[in-house]
């Protein structure tokens, strides 16, 4: 484990946050490229779209999700892993961050076993919902569904473990679950987002590829 600090040289470190769903993955979302593994992609849409217009709770999606997803294994995982519609440039950013000194880390309301396969990647830290690994043999904990307050919540968590305080943190998202983060820091960058971060991002990118986006902040 890299060792906390709070400064190098005469500079602050900074702590990078990032999402997964529609932000690391453009256009799509881990729940998307697992159910497309299955043949359940219409039956995910329609929960997704419940999720984004009807209020369903992250926790009752969940416990959906893992029905659809009963016969899931883990070379499905990784199948749906490997071809997901990564930005590209997401290891190059992250060998950048390293190199620097600062830290970066993935938060994401999507399940912990897909999403903790970014640390070979270059992650520092990986936080995603509390899922039972597949093959499933238990049931989802709905105690473990992480909601967009616990992302603000595991924000200061990862301050604290780093030694980085919240002013220097930059978030990256594109959606509502990133606008409590987005409105916690001083810089955050609205990634291919919709309207729900409007005003809340210090810059905007549409586009595929993370170089391009942390480019922005750069030196910033």
């Amino acid at each position: 484990m890299d060792s906390p600090g709070k400064h190098i040289g005469d500079r602050p470190r900074t702590l990078h946050l990032f999402d997964l769903d529609g932000t690391l993955i453009r256009g799509s979302a881990a729940a998307i490229e697992l159910s497309r593994q299955l043949g359940v992609g219409a039956e995910i849409a329609a929960l997704e779209g419940e999720f984004l217009t009807a209020g369903l709770a992250p926790d009752e999606f969940a416990v959906r999700a893992r029905e659809l997803w009963a016969e899931l294994t883990a070379a499905q995982v990784e199948a749906a892993f490997e071809g997901a519609p990564w930005l590209a440039g997401i290891r190059e950013v992250w060998e950048t961050i390293r190199g620097r000194g600062d830290y970066c880390a993935v938060i994401t309301l999507s399940p912990d076993f897909f999403v903790e396969r970014l640390l070979p990647w270059g992650a520092h830290a990986t936080y995603g919902s509390r899922w039972p690994a597949p093959p499933f043999t238990a049931p989802v904990d709905r105690a473990g569904i992480l909601n967009a307050a616990a992302k603000v919540r595991i924000a200061g968590e990862l301050c604290a473990r780093f030694g980085v305080r919240p002013a220097d943190c930059v978030a990256f998202g594109d959606s509502m679950s990133d606008a409590a983060v987005f409105a916690s820091v001083p810089r955050a960058v609205a990634v291919n987002a919709d309207h729900h971060l409007t005003g809340l991002a210090t810059h905007t990118y549409t586009g595929g590829d993370l170089r391009e986006a942390f480019a922005l902040i750069d030196g910033s």
